[in-house]
């Protein structure tokens, strides 16, 4: 029997980038059900905020010295997975709202357009190719993806954020708090570490 994973992504995450390898092996190899939906992460939150130039000189910043050690090691730990995996991924030169982006992902799904989507948003992100903020560029990203792109704009300024606030508040009622989260038969993981579990879960 195909089991649903519900699994929860941001596309400023570079866990969540990696993850979707991960979601793409769990469908092919086990059948699995990937339903995606967006949670937007509030970084600065837990781990301050900060703005850097293109050779990573610090413009301004609210982190403390124990953030920057978070921050530096994410990335150093993210790029080992990356590199095994052929993608790219620099780290962003300001910490941004994803909100935009992931309305588009609501969007291109009720286009039937989402994989394409899905796929140029991150891989364009982590290049810093792709402002995620922006309307019209995140626009051009779902025509690229085969969408209709006519009522994008009247979606991304109110129902799109609406409609991510929703599924965001319901997460967060059923426990989750981060990306990327695979939520399976009510079971909540956080991270690919929890892999091999899902896989036997997925095998009963």
């Amino acid at each position: 029997m195909t089991k649903t994973i519900t699994l929860y992504s941001d596309y400023k995450s570079p866990y969540a980038y990696l993850a979707v390898a991960a979601a793409d092996a769990l469908a092919r190899d086990y059948g699995a059900d990937i339903q995606w939906r967006p949670y937007v992460l509030d970084i600065p939150a837990y781990l301050g905020a900060a703005k850097v130039d293109d050779d990573g000189n610090v413009l301004s910043e609210e982190r403390n010295a124990h953030q920057w050690r978070r921050v530096k090691y994410s990335y150093m730990d993210v790029r080992r997975y990356a590199n095994r995996e052929g993608l790219t991924i620099r780290g962003p030169r300001k910490i941004f709202n994803s909100m935009t982006a992931a309305a588009g992902m609501l969007y291109a799904q009720a286009q039937d357009a989402f994989r394409p989507y899905h796929d140029l948003t991150f891989e364009r992100f982590f290049k810093r190719e792709l402002d995620i903020e922006g309307v019209a560029a995140m626009g051009a990203v779902l025509a690229e993806a085969g969408a209709d792109i006519a009522g994008w704009p009247d979606y991304a300024a109110e129902e799109g954020p609406a409609a991510v606030r929703h599924i965001q508040t319901q997460a967060e009622e059923d426990g989750v708090f981060g990306v990327p989260t695979f939520v399976i038969d009510g079971e909540i993981f956080w991270g690919r570490e929890h892999l091999p579990v899902i896989q036997e879960m997925l095998t009963d």
